[in-house]
């Protein structure tokens, strides 16, 4: 009898921590499924952003400035490696600032803003600008599951048994949080 409930308490244990193996396994993945996501979305405003440049530059051409930091930064960005997630991040938000001087530029080119392949990539670029913020705070939920499972019991025991190590959320720079100067001069 002794020995039945010595097999059963062992096999209890070794399912308990199949299951939270398992569990700490399907997070690392979402969260790197997540981090994909953001990478997807990345490589289709790399795409949008050459046809984006071509369509604008005709209109303004004092603008080489502005044209030559956009390439230049997804240049930088298709050259980072893809396990440097903050670097990539980095980046991007700089191009998403760049970008933002490319989307005024319309404003300013009255027959840029009637064009319609400039309207029709400014509305792909700001939906993959949406994509990207979304995709991010995707990956900063997913990442905070897989944290609370490496600091939380009993998983953490498994997880310090295999190594599992705590992945970093993706921030915000400092310069992005600043409110916004408002002025009606």
């Amino acid at each position: 009898m002794a020995l039945i409930v010595l097999v059963v308490i062992v096999l209890l244990l070794a399912v308990v921590y199949i299951t939270l193996y398992n569990g700490l396994q399907k997070a690392k993945v979402y969260t790197e499924e997540s981090w994909s996501q953001i990478d997807v979305q990345l490589k289709r405003r790399n795409d949008l952003i050459p046809n984006l440049v071509e369509t604008t530059k005709g209109y303004a051409k004092h603008e080489k400035e502005t044209f030559a930091e956009v390439v230049k930064l997804r240049n930088q960005l298709v050259a980072i490696p893809d396990g440097d997630h903050q670097a990539k991040m980095e980046v991007s938000n700089q191009l998403s600032d760049t970008l933002r001087s490319i989307f005024a530029l319309s404003e300013s080119y009255p027959d840029l803003k009637a064009n319609q392949e400039f309207t029709k990539l400014m509305e792909e670029l700001t939906n993959t600008e949406n994509k990207i913020a979304y995709s991010r705070q995707l990956f900063n939920s997913s990442a905070a599951a897989f944290n609370q499972k490496l600091l939380t019991f009993p998983s953490n025991l498994i997880a310090k048994i295999h190594h599992f190590t705590k992945v970093d959320y993706l921030s915000v720079p400092e310069e992005q949080k600043e409110a916004p100067k408002v002025s009606f001069d």
